[in-house]
């Protein structure tokens, strides 16, 4: 798998605390070596997991209904899948010069580089269930995620993306269903932008990133370099305490760990409300499995569970490459640090109303502010053609 491209920002205190857990790491134990037929181990006896570790990749999580029943592709037809999709255009597609996906696809693909590979030649990620999908959404789920689309889609009421004929919706003063995530054509406050647009988006489990793991004795620090900004630090204690009382929530959830032979077992419980995995929030529990099975690779293996989410576990896995250890290689993603893109978001807003108030302008909630211009075609193996 070839490197991902590491962009430098600005570190402050948070990547100097990672660093200088790194380099207390790299004094306690010798440097790594392969041995063939051996576990690397840490100076203290545990496997090591230690490392940049590249878990890009072009496979998607659900194997597409257009390979149902080939899981894994031949040296041919990966190679030319991996060509089709690395060569779209994406987000830098400039076909509609002038046009409002036009400007909202100028911050170009050059800051989000594509993956490059597919994971073992896979079509998809999930290896359970065996259809290569996710299970089937609870009726209780399907009524969450339809009332939230519903609320989404009334706020555009009014817009040229409302229904046709519609006004502008008494919705637009109600709050949200659960806690807004998404982009919705309102921006009364921070809360009613995107978590990405927030800088918290990112949600566990993360796959698809760039990961720097550091070990100490009882303790596995992972840093994970995901998205535009979106990155974020994860400290595992792995000396058999419990997750703290279910009152007590956290983003990212909770992490312990356990070692079961050479794999790394981590159980992530008590996420918050505002925490979002395929509508799964408060209730997500994972297990997660991180297994060094060659000095350059590591098995990533995680069951998600949600009983009032899907009606059963699913469990998919990623090959993680190893990367070069050099100084300063994953950065942390510092998002709107030196950058005002939500408060410019907010003042904007507030002055379309004014001048709206004083007649000079049009009504700021007849204007489509949720659905942008897109980020033009997807680089997706599922667009494929056949």
């Amino acid at each position: 798998m070839a490197s991902r491209r590491f962009v430098p920002v600005i570190a402050t205190g948070l990547i100097v605390g990672l660093l200088a857990l790194v380099g207390a790491a790299d004094q306690a134990r010798p440097p790594a070596r392969a041995t063939a037929g051996a576990t690397l181990k840490t100076a203290w006896g545990e496997p090591d997991l230690q490392g940049i570790w590249d878990g890009d990749t072009l496979t998607p999580l659900e194997r597409p209904e257009r390979w149902a029943d080939k899981p894994v592709l031949s040296d041919a037809e990966a190679a030319a899948v991996e060509e089709w999709v690395v060569s779209q255009p994406g987000r830098d597609d400039r076909s509609q010069r002038g046009t409002e996906r036009d400007v909202a696809a100028a911050y170009n693909q050059h800051w989000l580089p594509p993956a490059q590979r597919l994971s073992d030649r896979r079509t998809g990620l999930l290896i359970d269930p065996p259809n290569g999908r996710v299970p089937e959404l609870t009726a209780d789920a399907k009524k969450r995620l339809a009332d939230e689309r519903e609320y989404l889609r009334a706020l555009l009421d009014g817009t040229g993306s409302g229904r046709p004929g519609s006004k502008i919706s008494p919705r637009r003063n109600e709050p949200p269903p659960g806690y807004n995530i998404e982009r919705m054509n309102r921006s009364d406050g921070p809360e009613d932008r995107s978590t990405q647009e927030r800088c918290f988006g990112a949600s566990m489990p993360a796959y698809g990133g760039v990961y720097r793991i550091v070990q100490s004795p009882g303790q596995v620090g992972i840093y994970i370099d995901s998205g535009q900004g979106q990155g974020f630090l994860r400290t595992i204690p792995v000396n058999g305490t419990p997750h703290p009382p279910a009152q007590i929530r956290f983003l990212q959830g909770d992490s312990r760990g356990h070692w079961e032979g050479d794999t790394l077992v981590v159980s992530v419980a008590n996420f918050s409300e505002k925490t979002d995995f395929r509508g799964s929030r408060e209730n997500l529990r994972l297990t997660e499995r991180f297994t060094r099975t060659a000095a350059d690779r590591l098995t990533y293996r995680v069951t998600v569970e949600d009983p009032t989410t899907w009606t059963r576990p699913w469990t998919f896995e990623i090959a993680w490459q190893k990367q070069p250890e050099k100084a300063n290689q994953v950065y942390e993603s510092t998002c709107h640090e030196g950058n005002y893109g939500l408060l410019g978001m907010m003042a904007n807003t507030r002055a379309a109303e004014r001048l709206f108030a004083e007649g000079k302008g049009p009504n700021p909630e007849g204007q489509d502010n949720a659905t942008g211009g897109g980020t033009g075609a997807p680089r997706s193996v599922a667009n494929f053609p056949k």
